[in-house]
């Protein structure tokens, strides 16, 4: 791997000071810009409501889903009994047309949630040794700061993405997102690939749901044995009925990352487990997505959020970094990524990447990939491919 040192230590820090106030204080606004009538505070409560309200009617499999799971094989009553922990190889979901992720009512309770297993993508040199793009020295590491709560006043748009592998339950982050084509009534969500789909030889994971500003109070596991559940899933809970990803991801996505960790991301659209309402109006805030892909030399500061889950984090708050990119080369057939010093571990995978411009908070990549010794994350450029994924999802569904 190539590597050349173009600043000095000190000057680097300074400007990562001076430049993070800005940041985090664009985001805090964001996300409560929405808000309209209603105050920040309130919003949870109404969402409880709305779902007490709605939660009497039993959520069914619709026919569509039913019709796609048959096609398969799979009987579609086994599957809401449990059927969906059957990892048959043979009947794996794979491609892009074939997602489903049918609602299963009350699967996902807050002990089951705290189960979950960070999804994470360790970076190895032998990703790289073919590289001869240009790599940027090793960031200094960048320790997380814990997100001021109640989250939903602070970053309302990031949140917690629930989902089951052949290995279990396992968690990640994300990002609501607006609907260029559905103006202030966004389902839409970002998130990492390898959140939603194992890449190379594996397929679609299951029963992926979204919780906005996860344990708003960023409670501690003992605090939460009592909680109630407006505290943990403060705007309800959020299931994928369609997803997408790369198809570069679906074909080189590796545990590694691999030749797919350059288009390591997912656009997902949700709609609540009850209620009618779009995550967008509920939330009160979702974040422009920015796919002009510039070179990390041409941007001053990003911020990732997330919520980490491996040691010593344990998933249940929300931490974020802020650094001055720089760049990382896989190969040279490859986008080069973003990369930032941050201590974040996996969990904070598919979490937002974002910047200023122009005084607004974009996002502007998602954790991918980052090293054993959690020095480092690493994110995609959201380019051409990545904008393709976002505007087909956004016609396709999002008036859903």
């Amino acid at each position: 791997m190539r590597s050349t040192r173009t600043s000095a230590t000190t000057s680097r820090r300074r400007r990562t000071a001076l430049a993070a106030t800005g940041l985090v204080a664009a985001l805090a606004l964001t996300a409560t810009a929405c808000e309209g009538s209603d105050t920040a505070s309130d919003k949870p409560d109404a969402a409880t409501s709305q779902a007490a309200d709605s939660g009497k009617d039993k959520i069914e499999i619709p026919a569509d889903l039913a019709g796609k799971l048959k096609e398969h094989g799979i009987d579609v009553d086994k599957w809401k009994d449990g059927g969906w922990q059957n990892w048959d190889k043979d009947k794996w979901l794979r491609e892009a047309k074939d997602f489903v992720n049918p609602v299963i009512e009350g699967l996902w309770k807050p002990e089951r949630m705290k189960s979950a297993k960070e999804a994470n993508k360790t970076y190895s040199t032998k990703d790289a040794a073919a590289d001869a793009g240009v790599t940027d020295p090793d960031p200094l590491p960048v320790e997380a700061a814990a997100e001021k709560t109640p989250y939903h006043q602070n970053a309302a748009p990031v949140g917690k993405i629930f989902f089951d592998t052949p290995d279990g339950a396992a968690v990640c982050s994300g990002t609501v997102v607006k609907d260029a084509n559905h103006p202030g009534k966004s389902n839409l969500v970002w998130t990492a690939g390898h959140c939603v789909h194992a890449g190379n030889g594996g397929g679609w994971y299951r029963n992926i749901m979204f919780v906005p500003a996860y344990n708003d109070y960023g409670k501690s596991e003992a605090q939460l044995t009592n909680a109630n559940p407006t505290e943990i899933a403060p705007y309800g809970q959020w299931w994928a009925d369609w997803a997408s990803t790369s198809n570069e991801w679906i074909a080189g996505g590796s545990e590694t990352g691999g030749a797919g960790a350059a288009y390591d991301f997912s656009v997902l659209h949700v709609k609540p487990e009850s209620g009618s309402k779009s995550l967008e109006e509920t939330v009160g805030a979702a974040l422009d997505v920015d796919f002009s892909a510039p070179s990390a030399t041409e941007v001053a500061k990003m911020g990732a959020w997330g919520y980490p889950q491996a040691a010593p984090y344990n998933g249940l708050k929300m931490f974020k970094c802020i650094d001055q990119p720089g760049r990382l080369s896989l190969s040279s057939t490859l986008p080069t990524m973003y990369r930032i010093g941050c201590t974040m571990t996996g969990g904070s995978s598919g979490g937002g990447w974002f910047r200023v411009v122009d005084g607004e908070t974009k996002l502007v990549s998602n954790t991918s990939i980052g090293p054993a010794d959690n020095t480092w994350l690493a994110g995609p450029q959201l380019g051409q491919e990545a904008e393709a994924i976002y505007q087909s999802m956004s016609k396709t569904y999002g008036g859903q």
